[in-house]
């Protein structure tokens, strides 16, 4: 069985560890790996690039995932699509600004990706996004970008508000279209404090987060591997 993990950076593995990004060994799909040894030909692949959104998730569908023939995809998308372009927003704080990828472009992609997985053979599983601590994420992008961020986020509410607004859609699609899923995003609330689960850039799990992704895809996998 083969299980490619297909996504942005939080699939990749990356974490914020003192001041810099790194790529952390036991990432969610190595965790997921080790757990499923117990299981024979299950091989797990991590197909995860930083900074990724759905546009260029599409883009690499073919050479990334249908070419590797696989079982099931776990998808993991949306936060960089709801991020914004924090240089204009710098510059013109007192503009509007879209998302990256807008919200009906976002949801589009998901259901193309989800009809190419589904033709292949493959299973898609959708994974929601994980959480954010805006207090963090939005400190680290005053530091980087200025005080003119502050001031566009007091005023629009920021990232937090199209992150919460992107995965509300992305679960009503799920729904709608009856796609397998796991609910990473309620699995790191109740796991306990974010700010040991999330690094300090707000946005990207700590070692810990990344253990409590993994426990959460192998339990959600379960039922489909039985």
């Amino acid at each position: 069985m083969r299980i490619v993990c297909f996504g942005d950076s939080v699939t990749r593995g990356i974490s914020f560890v003192e001041g810099r990004l790194r790529i952390l060994k036991d990432n969610y799909p190595a965790l997921l790996q080790k757990t499923l040894t117990s299981l024979n030909n299950v091989q797990v692949i991590n197909k995860g690039v930083f900074n990724d959104n759905s546009n260029l998730l599409m883009d690499r569908l073919n050479s990334d995932v249908l070419s590797l023939s696989p079982d099931y995809v776990l998808v993991e998308i949306g936060g960089n699509d709801c991020n914004f372009k924090w240089e204009e927003v710098a510059r013109c704080p007192e503009e509007q600004h879209e998302p990256i990828v807008p919200l009906d472009k976002y949801i589009e992609n998901i259901k193309q990706l989800i009809g190419s997985l589904r033709k292949s053979g493959a299973v898609p599983v959708l994974l929601t996004l994980p959480p954010l601590d805006p207090v963090r994420y939005y400190k680290k992008l005053v530091q980087t970008y200025g005080q003119g961020i502050a001031h566009w986020i007091a005023l629009c509410g920021g990232i937090e508000h199209w992150h919460g607004l992107y995965n509300r859609y992305l679960t009503e699609m799920i729904n709608a279209w009856n796609v397998r899923s796991i609910d990473i995003r309620t699995a790191f609330k109740k796991a306990g404090d974010l700010s040991l689960l999330l690094s300090d850039d707000g946005i990207h799990p700590t070692l810990e987060g990344y253990r409590v992704m993994s426990r959460e895809v192998c339990e959600g996998l379960r039922p489909y591997m039985e």
